[in-house]
């Protein structure tokens, strides 16, 4: 295979750089540290390195070199399991989860991460070895590396909902904020730390189908877990009283947010909240559901 190794390395070098450009650490994301990052690049350099000899070994007929393939894609799912057992796990320690939903999102990332450095990989070694050009191979890494970009953005909550900070205020010994219903509060002394420490946010839904999405539990987790790291939190653990909740506005489907943010920036806070990220497991589309039997579609 001395005739293919210029093109192998290639497309190894391709699916590893792709892989090290997709693990961006944030507020939100894990691994945050040195040993976790380690993991996944070894991940991506295997990643790539099966994708890479795909097409070498196709035209050498070495057929049994595609079934590490195979194996491939039972280790990607273990990667997936492994990040959902940790994250679980270390969910616990957290003032404000995460929750199961989210959880699962971000380990489905780090599952399809692994395949798109694999289909960079094969693609620039094909394009290197059906061109006979390094270049080729060049500018399809290229394309590759925009294709996974775009492909890593994903949707975020400003594109589904307005945001717009609303006062908080009591009724009694009821939360509301605008006409939402939070939770009891009966101390006063706790009501006058939620009115001091407290913010209260309305998400307005553009669609029906952003309706849906946010009126999802594990999407409204999300929520407040990114504004509780990226803000902070005015809470410790055994003080039910001060815990975020979002709640439902049932005659419209406006989702209210309570939390009690470090930082009392308003924008800051709406600029977090539109920034989390659409969970894929709280999408849903319902307005493609058929109306009814006069639906024609």
């Amino acid at each position: 295979m001395t005739e293919y190794t210029p093109a192998i390395l290639c497309g190894v070098i391709a699916g590893t750089v792709t892989r090290v450009l997709m693990l961006r650490t944030d507020t939100r994301q894990y691994p945050t540290r040195l040993h976790g990052k380690i993991i996944h690049v070894a991940m991506g350099l295997i990643a790539a390195a099966l994708g890479a000899i795909a097409i070498p070994s196709i035209l050498k007929k070495d057929f049994s070199a595609i079934t590490f393939l195979t194996l491939a894609a039972t280790q990607f799912r273990d990667v997936r399991n492994m990040e959902r057992n940790t994250l679980q796990q270390l969910d616990g320690y957290e003032l404000v989860p995460r929750g199961n939903t989210y959880i699962e999102g971000i380990a489905l990332v780090f599952e399809s991460r692994n395949y798109l450095a694999m289909l960079t990989s094969f693609a620039t070694t094909f394009s290197y070895i059906g061109f006979h050009s390094w270049i080729a191979g060049v500018i399809m890494a290229i394309i590759a590396f925009i294709i996974a970009k775009k492909l890593m953005s994903g949707r975020r909550l400003h594109d589904l909902v307005d945001i717009e900070h609303v006062p908080l205020r009591f009724e009694g010994a009821g939360l509301y904020i605008d006409n939402i219903y939070i939770m009891n509060i009966g101390l006063p002394a706790r009501q006058e730390e939620i009115m001091k420490y407290g913010m209260g946010f309305i998400l307005r839904p553009k669609t029906i189908d952003a309706m849906v999405t946010i009126s999802n539990l594990g999407q409204r987790q999300a929520i407040l877990h990114d504004v509780s790291v990226a803000l902070g939190i005015y809470r410790d653990s055994g003080t039910p009283a001060l815990v975020p909740l979002a709640k439902r506005d049932l005659e419209d489907g406006r989702v209210g947010i309570f939390v009690l943010p470090q930082d009392q920036d308003a924008e800051k806070a709406i600029g977090v909240i539109g920034n989390v990220p659409t969970l894929e497991s709280a999408v849903h589309m319902s307005s493609e559901a058929p109306k009814g039997r006069g639906d024609k579609r």
